[in-house]
């Protein structure tokens, strides 16, 4: 700890009170990663921040000795988000984990960043209302961190994304100011959207401490199924057909042959034999309806070479399905004990180019290749794995040559898991140098000393 942080430290302390201060190395460590794979770099203390004046407090302090914060939340982030590049402090939202309100006559709910994303969704459903955005460690990921990132998820084809419900926020600026953006009602276009500009921000313009949500409410039915396909090349065309005959469903999800047999068995037997599989869910305000989609959708799906319909038949099975498609991550490490985990987006018509371009670039580098996602809106996740050193170089040039692919049909770098320090070096893939210039300049406006989350999306300038 260099002497200048070592006074910051000091008066944190004094300012907090050594239990919201935490300095030792060993607690430090799990401060250090997150879930990308992107490397463990120690922050020199925490702050436990417990309220919005916890918050200003750390970061006037910060200013004032020069001395870089990198907010995070339950650390799940799959692009190195919340990774403490520089040391300095990490900033903690997870004790701001309260509910405030949640207002049935308005549709709109007001919560602490520290909230997890999937008590927030129980909390909202025992009075009638449903929070869309399901990103997929909704079970331990906090709504901080789904506004740093934009999050996603399944739903996301038929509800949008986090910023779709972000009314307003209450932020905290690197001089320890708070401001509060946006509004409480539905619409409201008065300035410009800063609230929307903040959501995605990754950390760097400011730090969120409060949010309030648009809700919706509750879908009465909903009805799952299991699409079972020979190749993956017609589950993907499969998925496109369906969109495009006027199918909506709130997911379409696409499997592929690796991502199925990490999962097979463990919460969920899929068919012997299974090599692709789309899970299809519909919803809506009578089951009737549902059934009536399904077997539209079986019917477009027969031209692409479907071998099974399986229709969960009650909500033990729906769940048992969703665990199987959430483990799907993690449970790839047990094929290689890393891996490069891709969420790239592109055109929906370009959906079954684009898996078969994933594979033949697998193939070429001898890299092995799981792929599985969001295909209804064209995000897919393709995860390269590897061992060792060897065969992570490997990866980086298949990597490089799937983002370059993905450029040219349109398509972007990533979909929902942001930019980050994993996917910063390929922003220039995606955007010219006017562009990131404008960005970099837009971050020194708000904060003009490069404190905060200093080393994510924008690569050093030399």
């Amino acid at each position: 700890m260099n002497p200048n942080t070592a006074r910051f430290s000091r008066a944190l302390v004094t300012a907090l009170g050594p239990r919201k201060v935490v300095l030792d190395a060993e607690r430090l460590h799990d401060y250090s990663k997150d879930e990308s794979d992107s490397g463990v770099h120690l922050p020199d203390l925490l702050c436990l921040a417990e309220s919005t004046q916890d918050v200003q407090t750390a970061l006037r302090l910060s200013r004032e000795y020069r001395v870089p914060v990198t907010a995070c939340g339950a650390r799940t982030g799959k692009s190195g988000g919340s990774i403490p590049l520089h040391g300095g402090l990490a900033l903690s939202l997870e004790r701001m984990n309260r509910i405030k309100e949640i207002a049935v006559a308005d549709l709109v709910c007001v919560c602490e960043p520290g909230v997890v994303t999937g008590e927030l969704m129980k909390a909202v459903e025992q009075k009638g209302l449903f929070y869309p955005p399901d990103p997929n460690s909704l079970e331990t990921c906090t709504l901080g961190g789904n506004v740093a990132e934009n999050a996603g998820g399944p739903r996301a084809l038929k509800y949008g994304v986090t910023r779709d419900y972000v009314l307003g926020l209450e932020v905290v600026l690197v001089s320890g100011e708070v401001l509060r953006v946006g509004h409480r009602s539905i619409k409201g276009v008065a300035g410009y959207d800063l609230t929307g500009l903040m959501v995605g921000s990754e950390g760097t313009l400011g730090v969120v401490t409060e949010v309030t949500l648009q809700l919706l409410p509750l879908p009465r039915a909903v009805t799952t199924a299991l699409l079972v396909f020979d190749k993956l090349r017609g589950a993907a065309e499969a998925v496109s057909a369906m969109l495009a005959e006027g199918i909506l469903p709130r997911t379409l999800e696409l499997l592929d042959q690796a991502a199925i047999g990490a999962v097979d068995g463990k919460a969920f037997h899929f068919p012997k034999g299974t090599r692709a599989a789309v899970i299809l869910e519909l919803d809506g305000d009578a089951e009737e309806p549902l059934f009536e989609q399904m077997e539209r959708a079986a019917g477009v799906c027969e031209r692409f070479g479907i071998r099974e319909l399986l229709v969960a038949k009650d909500e033990s099975q729906r769940r048992d399905l969703w665990a199987a498609r959430r483990q799907v991550s993690t449970a790839l490490r047990q094929i290689k004990p890393f891996k490069v985990s891709d969420d790239i987006a592109v055109p929906r018509s370009r959906i079954a180019e684009m898996v078969e371009r994933i594979h033949e670039i697998g193939r070429r580098h001898d890299v092995v290749v799981a792929s599985y996602g969001h295909a209804g809106d064209g995000n897919l996740h393709a995860n390269f794995l590897y061992a060792d050193e060897a065969e992570r170089r490997r990866v980086d040039v298949a990597v490089r040559e799937m983002l370059e692919a993905t450029i040219a049909v349109g398509g972007t770098i990533t979909g929902e898991h942001g930019v980050g320090l994993a996917k910063r070096a390929w922003l220039p893939l995606e955007q010219g140098p006017e562009l990131i210039e404008l960005q970099r300049r837009l971050k020194r406006v708000f904060d003009p000393e490069g404190l905060l989350n200093p080393g994510k999306m924008f690569r050093r300038q030399s």
